[in-house]
């Protein structure tokens, strides 16, 4: 399997685009975690990776959305942008991933690409804006991967992004950035419309047939002003989610990333670990996107630096969800980030003003943290990485106790759909 994901790597992709990501994400992304590590050995902190939605608008209206995409149009603007990535760079971080609403709505997005040639971005896009223009710009820069999110099939995906023929026009967007020989990856929120289709070795099969270097299984998070929680994943859902994606890591040619889960199996929240935090259109400080609450922001006058190390309330928010769950806190306990809120005095980040309600409103469900069902991974390379790289970095030794964990589906006992344990196979 390493030998035909080599292959694939060295065949399949422009060679200077398979270096910069080699450096700048692999190389670079490695130390940069390093950094962090050391960083905590001296009770200091940063986040060795930073999320930026840098524009809330969007050309659809997906299920579940927590953006205020319909709003006034609020962006990062380019100087705003290149200062923040600049004092990250400074700490040690070459990676950033973009978001939005849609990131290729901002008009200027192209030139805070190529102000950090230094560095490595992940786009997450619905594609419908990558055409053979626009994929050609992203070969020529060389330092970013478009994340194209698939979301079922084409009925699926119509229903779930609230237009029609939004499978085609991603699809177009997707062959447009292959036909340029991009590092292409392609994301899906898994959700109960979409699981039998997507969750399957037919469909990882066809994107490495398209020649898709990576994929991202998503949970689905029921947030936001209409979070639909039906579709939400039940636990053995959930499992099977990740029994999936360990066994396609093993025995697949293609890159499997998911951000749930340490080499044992055990759960994480990387925004708990402070492996992540999050920067919102308008400049704001989030632990994570589906959390918009925050103190400060990008745009206050103290550095970044300063920013990071010395918020109360990222601090507190590491803390008090690492001493509740290893889970997804706002899928688990909502009442803590409201009870978070109002102690530091937080602000709600949207423009729709209504986050708390939303909080208020959330019926807790259990997320990826699943007691006694954990799955090791079966690759030796992800094992590597993960136990290196992707780990809680001492957080959940310091602060969690499950004397303290509440489980939420201890409360859902009248809902058929809701097991404990499944029977599903545990593959070591």
């Amino acid at each position: 399997m390493y030998f035909r994901m080599a292959k694939r790597l060295l065949t399949e992709t422009d060679k200077r685009l398979l270096w910069k990501a080699t450096w700048t994400l692999g190389f670079k992304g490695l130390l940069s975690v390093h950094k962090h590590k050391r960083r905590l050995k001296r009770g200091e902190f940063f986040p060795p990776f930073l999320y930026m939605s840098v524009i809330n608008s969007c050309n659809l209206r997906c299920q579940g959305c927590w953006v205020d995409v319909a709003a006034k149009q609020q962006r990062i603007e380019v100087d705003a942008a290149n200062r923040t990535i600049d004092e990250a760079k400074k700490m040690g971080n070459a990676f950033f991933g973009i978001l939005g609403g849609e990131p290729f709505m901002h008009k200027d997005l192209m030139k805070i690409f190529a102000a950090h040639p230094d560095a490595y971005f992940q786009v997450f896009t619905n594609g419908h804006f990558i055409t053979d223009e626009v994929a050609a710009q992203l070969r020529e820069l060389g330092n970013v991967t478009p994340l194209i999110s698939v979301e079922g099939s084409e009925i699926i995906s119509d229903e779930r992004r609230g237009r029609a023929g939004v499978l085609n026009d991603t699809m177009k967007g997707l062959e447009a950035a292959l036909r340029n020989k991009l590092m292409v990856g392609v994301c899906t929120s898994v959700c109960k419309s979409n699981i039998d289709d997507l969750v399957s070795e037919r469909w990882i099969d066809r994107l490495i047939e398209m020649g898709v270097m990576y994929c991202w299984f998503h949970i689905y998070r029921p947030v936001g002003p209409e979070s639909n929680p039906d579709l939400a994943l039940n636990s053995e859902e959930q499992r099977r989610v990740r029994q999936f994606v360990v066994d396609i890591r093993a025995t697949k040619p293609i890159i499997v990333i998911d951000a749930y889960h340490d080499d044992a199996g055990n759960a994480l929240c990387p925004a708990a670990t402070g492996f992540t935090h999050h920067v919102g259109p308008w400049g704001d400080l989030e632990p994570c996107p589906v959390i918009q609450l925050a103190t400060e922001s990008i745009h206050d006058k103290r550095s970044l630096k300063d920013t990071f190390n010395e918020s109360a309330f990222l601090r507190d928010f590491r803390e008090l969800t690492a001493q509740h769950t290893r889970g997804c806190v706002i899928m688990e306990r909502p009442d803590l980030l409201i009870d978070l809120a109002n102690r530091h005095g937080a602000r709600d980040t949207t423009a729709r003003g209504s986050v708390m309600k939303e909080l208020e409103d959330i019926s807790p469900r259990r997320s990826q943290f699943q007691p006694g069902d954990e799955i090791p991974e079966r690759s030796l390379a992800y094992r590597w990485a993960k136990k290196y790289a992707f780990n809680d970095f001492g957080t959940y030794t310091q602060h969690f106790s499950e004397d303290r964990w509440k489980d939420p589906d201890a409360n859902r006992t009248n809902d058929p759909e809701t097991t404990d344990k499944t029977s599903l196979p545990v593959l070591k």
